[in-house]
């Protein structure tokens, strides 16, 4: 063999373990970058199952794939783009449209709180309200539509979060940890989410097995306690998704006003949870993160409230504008 032949297959061999470090070095950012997101994740896993009340079994998988579906097209086609350009080329308008992001996950969740505590004013708010979907033929359309709003919102945090937790390094690298996150976000968020809407079909199944199989008394007694408990797990997942997304999206806008110099607020919600940490020693890193969660829901409720009447009266009115626009120049003259 020549030696020049020998010194190709050694620069083949070096290229292939260079290419081989930096695969594992973007599934390490990837990782790392991913469990940073991990509030945010468990807040989108909490909120989507609210979206299927109302729908037959038949209809659940379906809807949550086209939810998912949206989700992966919301991370990978636009807001993985958007988070690249924003960060090479105008990266001090990442923190305000994170604000207004925020600002609509805690009106979304005060809706919801404005609901139970006054339904005649909530019927008359959303009596107002535009519908999200520009051509919604069904129930089905615009509560798919809906979800994936909200999942947008909460999909752009994921991405900031990540892209913040990238070391600096090249365009490839960052867009490569990105997509990995973002398509594996969506998979374990949405497959976490169709096992919760079906387990009591499973419990179904279970609880008609036959008595002479084998272990059917222990398997039978699962099958009926995850039917009559799946409609309480429902509803604390939707109590839970609603606080979420108060108290994330206070957080968030919060923490673009630290950002601006007026971090105020969010601080003495720091001093708070520090002195109830000092106070509950045992529980400390709990006792301050309930703290600090709970001065951001206030927040986030407040701004929440605020937000019901803009809506209506402003926002919601410049949608229906902006959707009669789009509609007449999709019709053919």
């Amino acid at each position: 063999m020549s030696v020049g032949l020998m010194a190709l297959f050694d620069d083949v061999a070096t290229l292939a373990k260079t290419a081989a470090a930096s695969v594992d070095d973007v599934a390490g950012q990837a990782a790392k970058a991913g469990s940073k997101a991990a509030g945010v994740v468990i807040d989108d896993t909490a909120v989507t199952p609210r979206y299927l009340v109302g729908f037959s079994a038949a209809r659940e998988l379906p809807i949550i794939g086209k939810i998912a579906l949206g989700s992966l097209r919301n991370k990978l086609l636009i807001l993985l783009p958007a988070a690249l350009a924003f960060s090479f080329l105008l990266p001090q308008a990442i923190t305000p449209l994170l604000m207004l992001g925020g600002a609509y996950l805690c009106y979304e969740g005060a809706e919801k709180v404005y609901a139970v505590l006054f339904p005649h004013g909530a019927h008359a708010h959303e009596a107002k309200l535009e519908t999200v979907a520009i051509d919604a033929r069904t129930f089905e359309d615009e509560k798919v539509a809906s979800a994936i709003k909200t999942d947008f919102i909460l999909s752009a945090e994921i991405m900031a979060i990540t892209l913040a937790a990238i070391p600096g390094g090249s365009f490839v690298n960052q867009a490569l940890v990105l997509a990995i996150v973002g398509a594996g976000i969506t998979a374990a968020v949405y497959g976490v989410v169709a096992l919760i809407v079906k387990a009591d079909d499973l419990g179904l199944a279970l609880a008609g097995l036959s008595p002479a199989s084998a272990f059917a008394a222990p398997l039978r007694l699962a099958g009926r306690a995850l039917v009559r408990g799946m409609p309480w797990l429902l509803g604390g997942l939707s109590l839970l998704g609603t606080a979420a997304m108060i108290w994330v999206g206070g957080g968030i806008v919060l923490h673009g006003l630290e950002e601006f110099g007026l971090g105020g607020p969010a601080h003495v919600l720091q001093d708070a949870g520090a002195a109830v940490a000092r106070a509950v020693p045992a529980a400390g890193a709990f006792a301050a993160w309930l703290v600090e969660a709970a001065g951001a829901g206030v927040v986030g409720f407040a701004l929440g409230l605020l937000a019901i009447p803009l809506t209506s009266r402003v926002l919601s009115p410049l949608w229906r504008q902006v959707k009669a626009m789009i509609r007449r120049r999709r019709t053919p003259t």
